[in-house]
């Protein structure tokens, strides 16, 4: 069984920086995808970053790009996300996702429908 475990959210007032770490159990996805979401109140769940395990292609959101790097360390089968610059907008829960049932591209690593296994979020507010 897959299990995902995010740690690493917190309290940090605008500007600061924070990093988010999934631990992946149950399997190995050196070969699939790994990607973080967030969702903040009366929202959808959004995409925010994504890392191709096999040769560690990313994607960015818009929101985000230039300011998050999203990581891999193949040892120890964890995804980091680095948040810096961060802002009040960037309040929200943040989700570890992984996905193996295929080639992972562009389009299905930056959706939610991509991803099968999901972790069970870590809260991240930024004060102003």
């Amino acid at each position: 069984q897959v299990q995902l475990v995010e740690s690493g959210g917190g309290l940090v007032q605008a500007g600061g920086s924070l990093r988010l770490s999934c631990v992946a159990f149950g399997r190995d996805f050196r070969n699939y995808a790994m990607g973080w979401f967030r969702q903040s109140p009366g929202n959808e769940r959004e995409f925010v970053a994504a890392i191709r395990w096999r040769d560690g292609n990313t994607f960015y959101s818009n929101s985000v790009k230039g300011r998050f790097t999203i990581s891999r360390d193949r040892a120890k089968n964890t995804v980091y996300l680095y948040l810096k610059s961060l802002r009040p907008e960037d309040t929200a829960i943040y989700y570890c996702a992984g996905d193996d049932r295929g080639t992972p591209i562009m389009s299905t690593m930056t959706s939610r429908q991509g991803y099968q296994y999901w972790g069970q979020g870590t809260q991240v507010t930024v004060s102003s």
